[in-house]
């Protein structure tokens, strides 16, 4: 534990984080007089309790920059063995003494086992819960007795302007959550994503590539059907001059979906239901849940998602030492922000309105198609 509440703490072995700039992102504080939730943070964390002291550790360092009380924060636990939940359990004492409303659910939901993508939903939007008001079972969605109709919970009283901030199970800086933030509020942003990476050789490739999706509605880099492979991963955004030219210069740049490890969207289309995780519905292109929640974030108007490429995680705290060091942390970018490079590339998004007519629809590597945007929208019932 005194590793996850002291930055400064060297007791166990992780990736490195610099301190906070204060200066850059002192007006995301919330005001002292705010009595309603400005940040919801929220969770789904699995067998990961190695990663713990980075991943929850920048959390209570971001929540304690921010204020405590305007944070709220709601981890769902997924049946882990090696004792992730406990030490969640353990952390309800000190979010208590901080003046965090914490939340901590353990789901038995198997998402291995049966229809995946709805079980990843229906995690997702456990996590959720205390800002939608829906209660989610954890009962498999193909059992007799889950329910026809959702139950409710007291709603969290939000802030107009409150941004949920999702992270998957990443090694995480407290200035990778802020500068997701800060993004956000500066570009006026309905969602604003990291970049994750893999490495399965000595070089970082783009992780999230079945979710996400560039403004033309393509991948964000070429896997051919034909063989399936990752062979022009390096070529991110080859047939996308804008992504591509922001990207080399490290601006955010808008994208038709994203998830990428970590987020932050607007609370407000999840307070009024208009936005939830779910799966593919009817003979709409199986695609991830995320993907789902950023095409239904577009036909409820809410079209602003962008991708921060300052923001580069990876999912150990081993690999995420090597990603920043071949990326950069976000305070590495942050110095050069304001430079225009090459006399096009400038800090705002030049956001456009209109979603792209077609998105690719890839269920595997192997099976692609190009579907409508909005197809099966709006859903019935």
């Amino acid at each position: 534990m005194p590793a996850i509440l002291d930055p400064n703490n060297t007791s166990v072995d992780r990736m490195f984080c610099p301190p906070i700039n204060e200066t850059r992102y002192a007006y995301l504080k919330a005001s002292h007089w705010e009595r309603k939730h400005k940040y919801f943070f929220a969770l789904n964390l699995r067998q990961c309790v190695d990663l713990l002291p980075r991943l929850i550790g920048s959390l209570i360092e971001t929540i304690r920059f921010l204020g405590p009380e305007a944070c709220a924060v709601s981890i769902v636990e997924g049946n882990s063995g090696d004792g992730t939940l406990e030490v969640l359990a353990l952390l309800e004492h000190e979010f208590q003494r901080m003046g965090v409303l914490y939340y901590l659910r353990s789901a038995t939901l198997n998402p291995s086992a049966g229809n995946r993508i709805q079980k990843l939903a229906m995690l997702r939007a456990m996590a959720l819960s205390p800002v939608t008001g829906l209660y989610v079972p954890d009962i498999d969605p193909d059992s007799p007795s889950f329910p026809s109709t959702p139950s409710t919970v007291p709603q969290l009283p939000l802030t107009d302007d409150a941004t949920v901030l999702f992270s998957n199970d990443v090694a995480a800086c407290a200035e990778d959550f802020l500068e997701l933030l800060h993004q956000r509020s500066l570009q006026k942003a309905d969602m604003s994503c990291a970049m994750d990476w893999t490495h399965p050789g000595p070089n970082p490739l783009f992780y999230d590539v079945w979710v996400s999706r560039a403004l033309n509605g393509d991948l964000f880099f070429d896997i051919p059907p034909d063989t399936g492979s990752w062979d022009n991963a390096e070529y991110l955004f080859w047939n996308e001059p804008v992504a591509r030219s922001r990207l080399a210069a490290k601006k955010p740049f808008q994208v038709f979906a994203c998830w990428n490890g970590a987020v932050a969207f607007t609370a407000a289309p999840l307070v009024k239901n208009e936005v939830g995780f779910r799966a593919a519905e009817g003979k709409e292109c199986f695609q991830g849940e995320p993907q789902l929640f950023c095409k239904d974030m577009w036909f409820k108007g809410y079209g602003k998602i962008m991708v921060v490429p300052s923001v580069n995680l990876e999912y150990t705290d081993k690999m995420g030492r090597q990603v920043k060091k071949e990326l950069g942390y976000v305070s590495d970018t942050v110095a050069a922000e304001g430079e225009v490079v090459n006399g096009t590339v400038g800090l705002m998004v030049p956001w456009q309105l209109e979603a792209p007519e077609m998105v690719k629809c890839m269920p595997t590597f192997n099976m692609q198609s190009w579907m409508a945007w909005n197809e099966s929208l709006p859903l019935e019932g």
